[in-house]
């Protein structure tokens, strides 16, 4: 079908609902708890409660124009050479360029334009996923073909993971360990779903294994975690604060919550608490029933992108859908586990509910690609019955 046809027909077709309102609900829900969160702190550093929960609106309102952008942006546009490799650059030298910036938080994570603050490792997941999807789509009979040998190696697997192990070098720099191990899942779920061989998979397990284990033992901060994680009363005033804290909340919520800006774990004692921990205000504030929805709309959102990854009318689009869908699950699911102490401590925040703007941009850009490819898909599903 020609490119202008095509695109045609996604713009007459109708958007997925069910995406849409949950990637709406949880943004709301997640405007709604930075301000429930952040009030107080807010006010005592910068005398006003709004400024956590205005900064986030205003992120929310440039990522919806991006998304409602992108959801009219024929996909197929993004497959150009052109366009990827453009992408790949920007990033790392974005990247890059966070070393030669003063730190913050004693990292080199954030680019800073007068009163804005990007995240470039945000970005890369994104990016990541346009270039395995285009570079899956271009090698399809190479990777599906491909056997254990030295010539798959040099000619398919390298080209494929060597600018994104770049990528995720760059980002351990920083340091962001956590942000590099979600990149890397990425990856692998991709490539795993692509047709490559297990043999390919377990040989890369086995080398970033030894690599993981020496990042965490030879840095103080992570062993820290790790034994914060094993045994968090060991030191409840030191490393396993931030984690005894948060199962309080979890716990204070019983099953109703104790309502709505009326937690007690936000007023100075739970670390982070409207970013990578908002999930235990959650929990706290609304009980098990807020963070059952929460979960539960996480829970559409995956089963939406894994509908139309495998009803996308081509590769490109089954691949880059599968790897918008698995940057949300997966990281909201890291997020669930660091919170309810079944994971050491990452700053992961959770997707569209987190205060950040970066990663709320890119969530929202994100979810604009997935949006259109849904709709193609439905209107090749209709083409076809």
């Amino acid at each position: 079908m020609p490119r202008e046809r095509r695109g045609e027909m996604a713009r007459h077709s109708e958007m997925d609902r069910w995406l849409f309102v949950v990637t709406l609900a949880l943004c709301l829900l997640g405007a709604v708890m930075i301000f429930s969160a952040s009030a107080v702190t807010a006010q005592q550093l910068y005398g006003h409660s709004y400024v956590f929960v205005l900064r986030q609106v205003v992120w929310l309102m440039t990522g919806l124009a991006g998304m409602f952008g992108l959801m009219k942006l024929d996909y197929h546009r993004l497959r150009e050479p052109a366009v990827v490799y453009t992408a790949l650059c920007v990033v790392a030298v974005l990247l890059v360029g966070t070393f030669f910036l003063d730190k913050s938080h004693a990292t080199h994570r954030w680019i800073k334009i007068g009163p804005i603050n990007l995240q470039p490792s945000e970005m890369t997941k994104l990016v990541v996923i346009l270039y395995l999807a285009w570079f899956l789509d271009m090698k399809r009979r190479a990777v599906t073909r491909m056997e254990f040998t030295k010539k798959d190696l040099v000619q398919t697997i390298l080209p494929a993971v060597a600018p994104i192990l770049v990528c995720v070098g760059l980002i351990v720099m920083q340091p962001d360990l956590g942000t590099s191990v979600d990149i890397l899942l990425i990856m692998t779920a991709i490539l795993f779903v692509a047709g490559l061989s297990w043999k390919w998979l377990a040989v890369g397990a086995a080398a970033a294994l030894p690599v993981l284990i020496a990042l965490i033992a030879f840095v103080s901060y992570r062993q820290a975690r790790i034994t914060s994680f094993l045994h968090p009363d060991s030191d409840p005033q030191g490393a396993g604060f931030q984690l005894v804290q948060s199962l309080i909340a979890v716990g204070s919520g019983g099953f109703n919550g104790v309502g709505l800006m009326e937690g007690k774990q936000k007023l100075f004692y739970l670390p982070e608490a409207h970013t990578d921990f908002i999930y235990a205000v959650i929990c706290e504030e609304l009980g098990f029933l807020g963070a059952v929805f929460v979960i539960t709309l996480f829970a559409i959102y995956g089963w939406r992108g894994m509908r139309a990854a495998f009803n996308a009318p081509d590769r490109f689009g089954s691949m880059l859908a599968l790897g918008v869908t698995a940057m949300v699950i997966f990281q909201s699911l890291i997020n669930f586990a660091v919170v309810l102490g079944m994971m050491p401590t990452k700053g992961i925040p959770l997707p569209f509910v987190s205060y950040g703007g970066s990663s709320l941009l890119v969530m929202l850009l994100a979810t604009g690609v997935l949006l259109n490819i849904s709709q193609q898909a439905g209107t090749h599903s209709s083409s076809r019955a």
